[in-house]
């Protein structure tokens, strides 16, 4: 592993229903059922989440948006019964205050996703960019 590893551990809570905890203790309940976000819809918000936060750290120095919502999608596809997505999108509603500061914020939108996209969203980056997956397994 490298110096800038990243992790979460994963708990089984019941049946398809799982906790996934960072190292800083925040955790997130997921899995198949009534009120859990399913995996995939956490990688749509991870997705969207990254690119928000890159939008929002520099537009928020100027002003507080009036209104900052991102939709993500994706066309879930099977090849030969592997699936996956394809064809992520990120649908960025944004609006600021009517002044000065809001129309800085504004001017910059389009510069500040495509940074994002092309630079600084590392789960953008890494969904699109062909990933080592591996694994181990333990047993008692």
């Amino acid at each position: 592993m490298s110096e800038d590893t990243r992790s979460i551990e994963l708990t089984r809570i019941a049946e398809n229903h799982y906790r996934a905890t960072a190292p800083g203790g925040a955790s997130i309940e997921f899995g198949r059922g009534e009120g859990l976000m399913t995996p995939v819809e956490l990688l749509l918000a991870a997705v969207a989440g990254c690119s928000s936060i890159d939008v929002d750290t520099v537009t928020s120095r100027r002003t507080e948006p009036t209104r900052f919502d991102v939709s993500a999608s994706a066309d879930k596809i099977d090849e030969d019964g592997a699936s996956r997505v394809d064809n992520v999108h990120l649908d960025f509603d944004l609006a600021f205050p009517d002044d000065k500061d809001g129309q800085r914020a504004d001017s910059q939108i389009e510069k500040l996703v495509g940074l994002s996209h092309d630079k600084y969203c590392t789960v953008s980056r890494t969904v699109e960019h062909p990933t080592t997956v591996d694994f181990s397994i333990r047993r008692d």
